[in-house]
């Protein structure tokens, strides 16, 4: 590692706003920078032992996120939290990952090249001295801290027993927003997701699942980034991005529950769509729920 470390307390300047919603705040470890950008985060957490297909989930949901100014909390640990940070760093986006060890300790040590890169893009933070070897009761703690400084989490794979539950359940406590990723009825890793999603966890498929759910204040900021960051494309010919907008009219606003209707499917898929036009930069949404198309000139604008 070639940062320095810095060392921050609570009445710092520098000490993330998030944590205050912490009793006790912790003090703090840090490689790298929080930034105030940083503030528009969503954690992503799962499995040590992911499937291929988690891995996949978590890498290609954190890509997404950050390529919209999202920036992606995770623990460092193997399998989905490594996903998620490599994920976010190639779509050259940032991420914070909340270590269980002290700032000088690689755990999992096969992870070194990584930890270069979230320090020099994105921060490695800590509440533990250095020196803390990973033992398991830091962990909860560490779950904690993480939960509490993102807007919501979401959890890809994760057994009965988990961490990563442990990880949702903080954040439920600090008001948090709790997503989770489906999977298949007969893997052990679907069964922690399947129970939140049973306990009234937000279904999350794509990206802007989780998007949708985040406050206005915090949803017009992905949009910015978006808009601003990103070529405004239509969506393919033939996909459900593309049907969706074209029930849509520049001179006429329709209420989504007419949207829902007309495109014949259930109302979070047209609600996810409608998210993802909108932070396309392809539609707009009006008060009341109500939805128009932007005209193609004016995207951007």
């Amino acid at each position: 590692m070639t940062i320095d470390p810095i060392h921050i307390y609570p009445l710092d300047t520098t000490y993330p706003a998030a944590l205050a919603a912490l009793t006790p705040a912790p003090e703090l470890w840090l490689r790298g920078a929080v930034v105030p950008d940083d503030t528009l985060a969503v954690a992503i957490v799962g499995a040590r032992r992911a499937s291929a297909y988690g891995v996949e989930v978590a890498e290609q949901l954190a890509s997404d996120l950050a390529a919209r100014g999202v920036t992606i909390v995770s623990g460092f640990a193997r399998g989905v939290d490594t996903a998620a940070h490599r994920g976010a760093l190639a779509a050259g986006g940032r991420t914070i990952a909340v270590l269980g060890a002290g700032i000088d300790v690689v755990y999992p040590p096969e992870n070194g090249a990584l930890a270069r890169e979230v320090s020099a893009r994105g921060a490695l933070l800590t509440q533990f001295p250095p020196g803390t070897p990973p033992l398991p009761h830091n962990f909860p703690n560490r779950n904690r801290t993480l939960a509490a400084l993102a807007l919501g989490v979401v959890v890809v794979e994760a057994a009965e027993r988990s961490g990563s539950l442990i990880t949702a359940g903080f954040a439920a406590d600090l008001g948090r927003e709790v997503f989770a990723v489906p999977g298949k009825i007969s893997s052990p890793t679907s069964a922690g997701t399947h129970r939140l999603l049973r306990d009234g966890a937000t279904l999350v498929e794509r990206w802007s699942d989780v998007v949708q759910e985040l406050p206005e204040p915090w949803r017009r900021r992905v949009r910015a980034a978006a808009v601003s960051s990103m070529a405004l494309d239509s969506p393919v010919a033939g996909s459900d991005e593309a049907r969706i907008l074209g029930l849509l009219s520049v001179d006429e606003a329709q209420h989504i529950e007419r949207l829902i209707a007309r495109a014949g499917t259930n109302a979070a898929k047209v609600g996810a769509i409608l998210t993802s036009l909108e932070l396309g930069g392809c539609a707009r949404q009006l008060a009341g729920q109500r939805w128009i198309a932007v005209r193609a000139r004016s995207r951007g604008a």
